[in-house]
């Protein structure tokens, strides 16, 4: 049995990466205006936080159409079996239950869609995995199974260099937001439940840092193999820079350096950066 893997562009599996892996990628939407770009086909990450930059009011996103994924459906199954469409949390987005809909509406093929309950590479390392045991002739069930596994070693924090665009969307309120800024509050978010919401709340950027630092090194200190992903915002030097070091400290870690493209990074802000993990 031939399958093919789908993911949806927050994924943010970096092109190249894509490509080698066999990965097919359908789009999420970012809107300024009346002006609407898909990202990682229209529009950059680095395009995207420079236009943003000179907007008063925050752009808006739009998941892909059900037509979309029926139509990629449709093609992949002149030449595959089954498609495992791995998607960002169904929590946040409605991507996730317009790839199962769409799957109940193609024929000739299986369509097996999955929830990671997360997005960016995070969301990518499943679909990497996934790839990687569909080449290998893995059956679809076993490569469902293996992603239920992952989940439960799966981590992920993000720190938030900016308050502003959680306040603009609703996710803090005004007078919090002045008063996060002015006591330098850099909040650490992860994934609950599907959803964003805080894990702690500390006092400056470098220590929040240091406290995802410390949460890595619990599940890595036993040197068990497990990737690694450094995410960021526009600032891919100082990811690079992470990553080096991480590597340095670490024998038993694969790690690499994504980031967070127009969709996602519209409620995170310009600055953030994110640190994700699994055991392999």
């Amino acid at each position: 049995m031939k399958t093919a893997i789908v993911t949806d562009s927050t994924a943010y599996i970096p092109q190249h990466i894509r490509e080698s892996h066999d990965i097919h990628m359908i789009p999420l939407s970012v809107n300024f205006g009346n002006e609407t770009y898909q990202e990682e086909i229209e529009i950059t990450s680095q395009q995207f936080f420079e236009k943003m930059r000179n907007q008063q009011e925050l752009p808006t996103t739009s998941q892909p159409s059900i037509g979309m994924f029926v139509e990629l459906f449709e093609i992949l199954s002149k030449e595959y079996d089954a498609v495992i469409s791995i998607h960002l949390s169904s929590g946040i987005s409605g991507t996730y239950n317009g790839a199962a809909t769409a799957g109940d509406m193609v024929e000739n093929i299986e369509v097996y869609t999955f929830d990671t309950e997360v997005s960016a590479m995070v969301q990518g390392f499943y679909a990497l995995e996934a790839a990687e045991m569909a080449q290998a002739g893995k059956a679809p069930t076993d490569i469902m199974a293996r992603l239920e596994e992952m989940k439960k070693t799966m981590s992920a924090y993000i720190m938030v260099d900016d308050l502003t665009n959680l306040q603009k969307g609703g996710r803090l309120s005004g007078a919090a937001a002045l008063i996060g800024s002015l006591l330098q509050v850099k909040p650490i978010l992860h994934f609950e439940n599907k959803v964003i919401v805080p894990y702690e709340k500390v006092r400056t950027k470098k220590k929040a840092l240091n406290r995802v630092f410390d949460l890595l090194h619990e599940d890595a200190k036993d040197n068990e193999p497990m990737r690694v992903v450094v995410i960021h915002a526009n600032r891919p030097e100082e990811a690079e820079k992470m990553k080096e070091e991480l590597q340095e400290k670490y024998e038993n870690i694969e790690c690499m350096v994504s980031y967070f493209g127009p969709v996602v990074g519209t409620h995170l802000g310009e600055g953030a950066i994110g640190i994700g993990w699994y055991k392999k």
